[in-house]
């Protein structure tokens, strides 16, 4: 089986990104390129967690009742979340209404709000978890990682849940601290070209 989708305009692309129109969009502009903004970084982790047992899809139809029900993922904002903010959160079907990952993102932006206010960026922290390229020997073709798997132990260690391998393997690609877009698909030298450029927090 190819690896690769040949799109409505005839580009090669990942093989996944042709499961859902969707998909399209955020594959050529969003999936794997570098991001240093602490904000996104832990908007994405978060929706990562929620992924977990769900397809990609469902979240990505919800993002923007994700962010509008969490405060945009502002940490500093969720952090303070109590009993109130869970009941609203519950009763929202804008998003993934799991009791446990509510509690978890409320949790995990208290441990992000901690770790900021040691003077490390969330950035700082998740690149200092970059892995080597042989870690990834041929694009997509495994789960998690040696770094996913140190960085999800260093996480839990802290005190952040719903981080497992292999949903912080999922946050790394699409965060750009790999490149794995597939051998073939047009995006994977924009994305090598966007690393290239990228400056290491």
């Amino acid at each position: 089986m190819t690896d690769l989708y040949q799109g409505p305009d005839g580009v090669a692309r990942c093989r996944w990104c042709g499961a859902a129109p969707e998909f399209l969009d955020y594959h050529d502009n969003e999936w794997g390129y570098p991001v240093a903004d602490d904000q996104r970084l832990f908007e994405k982790l978060c929706l990562e967690s929620f992924q977990s047992g769900l397809s990609w899809r469902t979240i990505l139809n919800k993002r923007e009742g994700f962010r509008a029900a969490f405060d945009g993922f502002d940490f500093h904002q969720v952090a303070r979340y109590g009993d109130a903010e869970v009941a609203r959160l519950l009763a929202d079907a804008s998003i993934v209404r799991h009791r446990g990952k509510i509690e978890a993102v409320i949790n995990n932006a208290a441990r992000a709000v901690e770790m900021v206010e040691t003077g490390q960026s969330l950035a700082q922290f998740f690149w200092s978890y970059e892995p080597d390229p042989e870690e990834v020997a041929k694009p997509q073709s495994q789960s998690k990682s040696p770094s996913s798997i140190a960085l999800s132990k260093e996480l839990k260690r802290r005190g952040w849940k719903f981080v497992g391998p292999t949903t912080v393997f999922a946050f790394m690609q699409a965060m750009g601290l790999i490149n794995d877009h597939s051998e073939g698909c047009a995006l994977r030298e924009k994305a090598r070209q966007a690393r290239d450029r990228f400056s290491r927090p």
